[in-house]
């Protein structure tokens, strides 16, 4: 299935939460810090060298040291373009259960949603 249909409102994403989803915050560690949604787990998808954004090697064994392949997971970063990369390489590597979160954290903060800091 193509990640693109993957892709979930944060309402939706908030409604899965509710049902025992877990979340994949794939932001890096620092704007992570800065607020993310409770119960959040975070794994960078990418890390920032200097100016340039580097794909972080170890994602996948990051990913499968916490989640099972059959876990239920929403994926999601900042404005969603990382989150569905990481979707899409997550798909690749078995996770079945993966939602991209359409417009990221900033739409999360938007709506309102809970946030830890």
């Amino acid at each position: 299935m193509a990640a693109e249909s993957q892709s979930v409102t944060v309402d939706v994403a908030h409604d899965l939460l509710r049902k025992g989803h877990r979340y994949l915050d794939v932001r890096t560690s620092d704007e992570f810090k800065a607020g993310h949604p409770p119960g959040a787990l975070n794994i960078p998808y990418m890390f920032k060298i200097g100016a340039e954004m580097l794909k972080n090697p170890q994602f996948l064994d990051e990913v499968s040291s916490h989640f099972a392949k059959d876990d239920a997971l929403v994926v999601g970063c900042k404005s969603g373009r990382r989150s569905l990369m990481a979707v899409t390489d997550l798909q690749s590597a078995g996770f079945g259960r993966v939602a991209n979160v359409a417009g990221g954290y900033s739409a999360w903060r938007e709506k309102g949603l809970p946030n830890s800091e």
